[in-house]
């Protein structure tokens, strides 16, 4: 709702929008006020319901999310319990890299168990409680893997744990915590968006979707990040 708000001051002083969003009753109905006033709206990483947008950008979050189980079964010690941290139930990005995680543990690896997934609203702070509260639930996890933000608080609760037996961990974007974090062997692999085409998608679909052109749906590839390619 907060969101909601501050895009409706945003969208009334442009001639097109992006943005990143909940897929909450509220940011839709912005959104469909916008489209009605000539304002068209592009989403980025996470689709909204609402038919009204003009465009979708991101990365295939389907992809993203069996990529994540297929590196933590692989690479697992032994089957055991496998956490999930998502940003918001409401993100459809990270719905749908949670659907696919457990789709792929589901059809390639029975012999893990998926614990319940927690939010941390993509925030270092919850994300380092709640991966701390996992291990401590589940002293024998061997994976977790963070569909959304707040990867510095899982990377410095697994410092904290000292990672040993190691846990197999998969988070999302290269950043400078994120690459130290490959380099000493704390997680394991790093999904990462090419923010650059991102946004030069993005750019051109506003600008297409003022000249009158119909809704399109991109999906980039993403960067998939070890630590021996960092």
């Amino acid at each position: 709702p907060a969101v909601a708000e501050k895009f409706t001051t945003l969208g009334a002083r442009a001639d097109a929008v992006a943005i990143v969003a909940a897929d909450h009753p509220k940011v839709a109905a912005v959104v469909e006020t916008l489209a009605a006033r000539g304002v068209p709206v592009v989403t980025l990483l996470a689709e909204l319901s609402t038919p009204a947008i003009a465009g979708h950008v991101g990365i295939d979050p389907r992809k993203a999310g069996r990529t994540a189980a297929w590196a933590i079964a692989r690479l697992a010690r032994a089957p055991g319990p496998v956490g999930i941290l998502v940003g918001s139930h409401r993100y459809t990005n990270h719905e749908l890299a949670e659907i696919s995680f457990r789709s792929y543990f589901r059809e390639n690896a029975p012999q893990f168990r998926l614990l319940e997934s927690v939010a941390n609203l993509e925030d270092s702070r919850l994300s380092h409680e709640a991966t701390l509260e996992l291990l401590k639930r589940a002293p024998d996890l061997v994976g977790i893997y963070d569909a959304g933000g707040g990867m510095e608080g899982l990377i410095a609760a697994l410092r904290e744990h000292g990672n040993d037996p190691h846990v197999v961990a998969v988070c999302n974007e290269l950043i400078p915590a994120t690459r130290l974090a490959l380099q000493d062997g704390v997680i394991d692999a790093v999904i990462g968006t090419p923010v650059e085409r991102l946004v030069e998608t993005a750019v051109k679909m506003m600008l297409a979707a003022l000249s009158g052109a119909e809704p399109a749906r991109v999906f980039l590839p993403f960067e998939l990040y070890v630590a021996e390619n960092v």
